[in-house]
This record gives C-alpha cells, structure tokens and sequence, in this order.
C-alpha cells in the first residue's frame, strides 16, 4: 500500500524564486559599482581596486545565473522531468562558486607578479572608489539578509557581497596604508588578501551543492529524531528504507517503507496512520513531499529476505 503527500511541486515557489526581486536590487547595486571601481581602478593603478571590481563583476554574472536559474525552476513538471526544473538552481549556485575560485586563482596570480615592482597608485582615486564600493556592499547586504538562509542562490549571493564588503574594506586599508607611508606594495597584499576571502567562502558554497546533487539527508534533518517521530505513531512497528533529500533550496522530499500492525491496516486505520504520518513530518520537519509505503508484518519481513 503506498500513499503521496504532496502539494504539487509547483504550488510552493522554490526560495529563489520568492526572493527575486532582492537580486534584481543586487544585480543592479552591484553593476554600478563595477563601473565606479574599473574607471577608479584605471585613474588609480590600483590592482587591489581592479580586483575588487572584477569580484563584484563575477558577482553580477553569478546573480544573473541565479535569477534566470529561479525562473527556469518555475516552469512546470512534464512527463519527462516529474519534478520540473528546480534543481536548475542548484546548477546555478554550481557555476557560483566554480566562477568565484577562479576569479581568486587570477587575482593571486596577478598579485605575486607585482612583488619585486614599485606601482604608482593615486590613493585618493582608490579611496574614493573603494568607500563608494563598501557602502554599495553593505546596502546588498540588507537587501539579501531575509533570503540567504531560505536559498542556496541567494546565500550564494550574500556570500559573494559580504566578500565584496570585506574586499572594500581591505582596499580602503592599503588605500589608507599608501598615503601614510609610502608603501605602495600594501596594494599588492589587499589583492592577495581579497583572494584568500573568495576561497573559504567559494568552497562552502560548493560543499552545499555537492551534498545536494550528492541527495545527502539535509544538514539540518537528524535521521534518528525523524525514526522515532514515525515510531511514535500508533499502530505503526517498524520504519525502514527511509531517504531525505532536497531537489531545491527549502524543497525537502522524504519517502519510507513503514510496517504496521495487520489490524490497522483496514481502511480507516490505514487512512488514519498516513494522516498522522503526514502531519507528524510537515509539522516537526517542515517536509511537504512526503510518500509513504504501508506494509502489513509478513511483507516486512518478505523484503528482507535475499531474492535470487
């Protein structure tokens, strides 16, 4: 007896999608300053403000990918694809972070070749361009705190800002560091240290989409709590066979085999068993797509037995 909770999987928006408009704002935000840093950056000579800018354009490409990713995930589920396209996100948040370890490999390389050179950097200019640059970053920021625990796009996103933010602010130090003392090489370690903030981040990002694509029980999901939830319920003896995984950011899906009590399997007990059942996941692990496989005692133990 096998039974579906679900709600369609496209009556609930994937978490991308319900913040859309927030990376419109971003994309936007984060574009102008790209602009502002790259003039800044050429007026300037300053590699650190270069690859600021060069960050925040990745970071305008990454979103980009996001926003049309959230609006791929939206179309419907056919035949062919049962869940529709929302795993296109998470493809999405892939590019992300491959996009970010590259972009902090170029900057480290670009910066070990200025060692040894004594650059002419106009301070004031790179100032200028990197305090324009914080204040934009932190303005995303805002602008994407509801969203980034929802989905992994949007956190993909926070990331690259906050990274941006820090990236500013490493430019506004060398900036600082250069007029006080002279030491035009403060502008070679800002871009060294500004590719150091990219990796950390870009690895996390990866590892997320690697335990998604990978099906992993999600992070916040503990397996045991869930076995003993289902336990918990009258009638029910055994659960086996249970699989959690997420197709998209805040879509968690969750099927198991459940043995019952050959008295409750009649169809007002069994009708009863799956509604708690239900109730019991959507409540306790906010899981909508939930199906279940009832089996009477003798199947249960059917299935154990090795088949030829």
């Amino acid at each position: 007896m096998g039974h579906s909770h679900s709600h369609g999987m496209n009556a609930n928006p994937t978490a991308a999608g319900r913040h859309r408009k927030r990376l419109v704002v971003v994309v936007a935000i984060t574009l102008a300053v790209v602009v502002i840093q790259a003039i800044g950056a050429a007026l300037s000579g300053s590699l650190a403000l270069l690859a600021d800018a060069g960050h925040m354009l990745s970071d305008a490409a990454g979103v980009s990918i996001a926003l049309l990713a959230s609006w791929i995930a939206t179309l419907p589920a056919n035949d062919r694809r049962t869940y529709g396209y929302q795993r296109a996100e998470v493809l999405a948040a892939l590019v992300n972070a491959l996009v970010l370890i590259v972009i902090a490999v170029i900057i480290f390389i670009e910066a070990v070749r200025r060692f040894g050179t004594e650059p002419e950097v106009q301070t004031g200019i790179m100032l200028a361009a990197a305090i324009v640059g914080a204040v934009a970053n932190l303005a995303s920021l805002l602008v994407l705190q509801a969203g980034q625990k929802e989905s992994l796009n949007v956190r993909g996103a926070y990331l690259e800002v906050l990274g941006d933010l820090l990236g500013s602010i490493a430019v506004i130090v060398a900036a600082i560091v250069i007029a006080a003392t002279g030491y035009s090489q403060a502008d070679t370690w800002a871009s060294i240290l500004i590719a150091l903030m990219i990796l950390p981040r870009a690895w996390s990002l990866l590892k997320d989409v690697v335990n998604v694509l990978l099906e992993a029980t999600p992070k916040d999901v503990d397996l045991d709590m869930v076995r003993d939830h289902i336990l918990s319920v009258d009638g029910v003896i055994d659960v086996h066979d249970i699989h959690i995984w997420t197709i998209t950011s805040g879509v968690p899906v969750f099927s198991a085999h459940v043995v019952v009590d050959n008295d409750a399997l009649d169809a007002r007990g069994s009708d009863r068993i799956l509604d708690r059942l239900c109730e019991c996941l959507g409540s306790h692990f906010d899981t909508a797509h939930c199906t279940f496989q009832l089996e009477p005692q003798a199947h249960a133990h059917h299935e154990r037995e090795p088949h030829p």
